[in-house]
């Protein structure tokens, strides 16, 4: 794995750029001197939680041919007040719509969180992380 970054304009915007041309933009906060052109560091590793875990419980979910017409991720974490700033807790919540059985979410979710996210995997070491769901 390869990302490239490149100065967009100081202090803090950068583009960061992968193998496959796909981009981001990072900015600081304002209060360092940023100016909100990007997602902040720590909002990626949140995202990056969001997303691998969005892509094993699908992965999972249809496998177990469970029907997933829409699913939305919403997390919410918590930092600690010193430096380094680091997660203390995060939840995470799922939200689907389709024809889904509930104790086939639950597992999907339960394996994505406790054996093949490589994010959570990570994160745990720090903070709590809890999850929920809804199916509508």
């Amino acid at each position: 794995m390869k990302v490239e970054l490149k100065r967009l304009k100081p202090p803090f915007n950068f583009e960061a750029f992968n193998e496959n041309g796909q981009t981001i933009k990072i900015d600081g906060a304002p209060d360092i001197g940023g100016h909100n052109n990007g997602f902040r560091p720590m909002e990626l590793l949140v995202s990056g939680l969001g997303g691998c875990a969005a892509i094993d419980v699908v992965l999972i979910l249809e496998k177990q041919k469970q029907r997933i017409d829409d699913l939305e991720i919403v997390l919410n974490a918590e930092r600690r007040d010193e430096i380094p700033k680091i997660f203390t807790k995060i939840e995470v919540a799922f939200l689907f719509k389709g024809e889904l059985e509930p104790h086939k979410v639950q597992r999907a979710i339960d394996l994505t969180m406790e054996k093949y996210c490589s994010v959570t995997r990570i994160l745990e070491a720090t903070c709590e992380i809890t999850t929920s769901f809804k199916i509508n």
